[in-house]
């Protein structure tokens, strides 16, 4: 039984833009991206993806093994080619989600 079971405590400190250090009562880990994406680094050297919706609340999240960095680097580098040639239309698929009044 840990000190006050069912008390939680979190904080995150940003450290610079899309690097944050996140400590909580058991742990502190290191989270590295933004609103859709991060990635997320504990003391222990676990490493967790996190891709979500911004805006909704849906979220998943899953450890960072070989095959999902070589998709997320895939999927980087598509966006990137495609920013390179229509950077407007990514912009706008991108932030598809958003409402109208944002």
């Amino acid at each position: 039984m840990g000190f006050l079971p069912g008390f939680r405590f979190r904080k995150q400190i940003g450290v610079t833009r899309g690097v944050k250090v996140n400590v909580s009562k058991s742990r502190v880990s290191t989270s590295l991206g933004g609103k859709g994406a991060t990635i997320n680094v504990g003391a222990d050297g676990r490493r967790m993806v996190t891709l979500g919706i911004p805006g909704t609340g849906m979220s998943y999240r899953t450890p960072l093994t070989g095959p999902v960095m070589l998709i997320l680097v895939g999927i980087a580098a598509l966006i990137f080619i495609a920013w390179l040639v229509q950077p407007e239309l990514v912009r706008t698929a991108l932030h598809w989600w958003q409402p109208a009044w944002f």
